[in-house]
């Protein structure tokens, strides 16, 4: 048995995960799914990792999964933690020293014209779980935004990058650029769009446990 750490991305929460979740346990594995300090004003990346941790407790054989945003946290509770396996989930790859703020510009990310937020993000997810997301999303106010990412280098911890091939506000191409420039890595891919999370749970389930060693 596993334990999944899913880690929500910018303005998101729990909730982000609520479909994924099951698909987990009813494969016999655990599920931790931590609130960010998103609307704390004077929560960081140490504030961040520290909620992550503490959620975790004693739990053993982890895997923490970072959604989106959430790839900037998901290496630090690695460096913390002995984790198995870290899986970046249509991910911002962070690099030492790099804030989030400058994360767009350093990486040419450009946002596609035209498409409204619901577009962006929730192409492919149930009408009936699109309508239900607002009331899930959070303000990002907290203090990492123009923090510098505090590790030295990656964690020394196997690493899998997994991109959805649908996906509009990352799409393939620049995910695949920002994997091999930042990690030498080509990721892994499945279908479905940004939050992949809600619109193809069981899909995604099968991608994560076939991380795990036979």
């Amino acid at each position: 048995m596993a334990t999944f750490v899913l880690i929500h991305g910018g303005g998101g929460s729990s909730w982000d995960w609520h479909l994924l979740g099951p698909e987990l346990t009813g494969r016999g594995h655990d599920v931790v799914v931590p609130e960010l300090p998103i609307e704390d004003r004077a929560a960081g990346f140490a504030e961040f990792c520290d909620t992550v941790v503490n959620a975790v407790g004693d739990r053993s054989n982890l895997v923490v999964v970072g959604h989106s945003y959430g790839a900037f946290t998901a290496p630090l509770v690695a460096d913390k933690l002995p984790v198995r396996l870290l899986v970046l989930l249509t991910p911002m790859i962070p690099k030492p020293g790099e804030s989030p703020g400058d994360w767009w510009g350093n990486t040419g990310h450009r946002s596609v014209e035209g498409l409204s937020e619901e577009e962006q993000f929730y192409n492919g997810v149930p009408a009936e779980i699109v309508a239900e997301a607002s009331a899930h999303g959070r303000a990002q106010l907290s203090a990492e935004w123009n923090e510098p990412w505090p590790l030295d280098a990656w964690p020394d911890v196997p690493t899998r990058l997994l991109i959805a091939r649908e996906d509009r506000f990352f799409p393939p191409d620049f995910q695949r650029r920002v994997a091999a420039d930042r990690l030498d890595a080509v990721p892994d891919e499945i279908d479905g769009g940004h939050t992949v999370t809600l619109s193809r749970p069981k899909q995604l389930a099968d991608q994560l446990t076939a991380y795990l060693p036979r």
